[in-house]
């Protein structure tokens, strides 16, 4: 059989890389085509056999940071909103996950299922292996990896040289970001990681904040250079606005020159970029901040050797979000196509 065509009868294999919001946003929406081979979407509708979160954990602020600093472990918030991506929505113990404690000594602040991982990390002494217990347990639709199980912190240098360490320091910051790097800086990854994108047809990053959820991936040992490697299709999801102490006045063509310049290599074949102008209200709102609507500068981004989807993708809300359901569209009609054209 066609390899093509084996890879759209056996199910896409597909990889998504990020942290935040950005990624558990991005995860609510390609679940709903993972199928199991014995019972694939109708017709010839693209769906998913494998599905693989890949999560920055470098956050030391909130809940995440406190248990990170008391308990000596992995912070575990991204990973937890993930875990529930993937879980079906309305479940009690979906709900149950993401219930924050408004009061109570100790107990204020934290997440439940923050405080549920800590435990599973406690009792295995393994932080994968908890994020893993906790999947099951929700029942989710696909696997989640941390990016690494080393206990990293991010540095920054800043355009004007000089050095800032820790995430939190990083975000709250004034003067743009040159570079940015792990430390340690041989952090390992997970080798299920690196199987999972040696064996994707789709890796995907973003959305996301650039510096803190989406570079420090491609910054783990081997992972750049896994995705560089990678027949899979690889498809940067940009953001729909800048972001403040992060990504003020970048446009869609920066955001990708600074993944390429912390990977050492141009990496991706496909930029996604919202072409739905944001509501003056929305526009205002954002202004406050100081972050506006992320250009879409065309010729640039296609001189870096990345080809441009245009697509309807902010969704509705007062929070400037992507419509996860239009995102997943075009990826997996992206995906298929390519891979019947391969």
């Amino acid at each position: 059989m066609n390899p093509a065509n084996s890879a759209i009868s056996r199910g896409l294999r597909v990889v998504a890389i990020g942290g935040g919001t950005g990624l558990s946003t991005l995860l609510k929406g390609l679940k709903w085509y993972v199928r199991s081979p014995a019972a694939p979407l109708a017709g010839s509708s693209p769906w998913i056999s494998e599905l693989s979160g890949i999560v920055t954990v470098s956050d030391d602020g909130g809940s995440s940071g406190r248990l990170r600093k008391e308990l000596n472990m992995l912070p575990p918030g991204d990973v937890r909103n993930c875990i529930v991506a993937l879980s079906e929505d309305e479940a009690l113990l979906s709900r149950l996950f993401q219930h924050r404690f408004q009061k109570g000594d100790g107990l204020e602040g934290h997440s439940f299922g923050n405080l549920f991982l800590a435990a599973l990390t406690s009792i295995t002494g393994d932080f994968a292996e908890a994020v893993r217990l906790s999947a099951e347990i929700l029942s989710t639709r696909g696997h989640i990896f941390p990016a690494t199980t080393s206990n990293v912190e991010l540095e920054a240098l800043l355009q004007d040289g000089s050095r800032v360490r820790g995430e939190t320091n990083i975000t709250a910051g004034k003067v743009g970001i040159r570079e940015l790097f792990l430390v340690p800086p041989d952090a390992e990854p997970l080798p299920q990681t690196l199987q999972a994108i040696a064996q994707a047809d789709l890796i995907t990053i973003g959305p996301g904040s650039l510096f803190t959820s989406l570079i420090p991936n491609l910054l783990v040992r081997g992972v750049k250079q896994a995705i560089a490697d990678s027949a899979a299709t690889k498809v940067f999801v940009c953001n729909l606005m800048t972001q403040a102490n992060e990504s003020l006045g970048l446009s869609a063509a920066d955001h990708i020159l600074a993944l390429n310049q912390h990977a050492h290599s141009q990496i991706w074949d496909y930029a996604l970029l919202n072409s739905t102008p944001v509501s003056p209200e929305m526009k205002a709102k954002y202004a406050l901040e100081g972050a506006a609507q992320i250009e879409n500068d065309l010729e640039r981004v296609q001189a870096l050797g990345v080809r441009p989807v245009l697509g309807d993708y902010l969704g509705d809300g007062p929070v400037a979000r992507h419509d996860t359901a239009r995102v997943s569209i075009d990826l997996m009609q992206l995906a298929t196509r390519v891979t019947t054209e391969a």
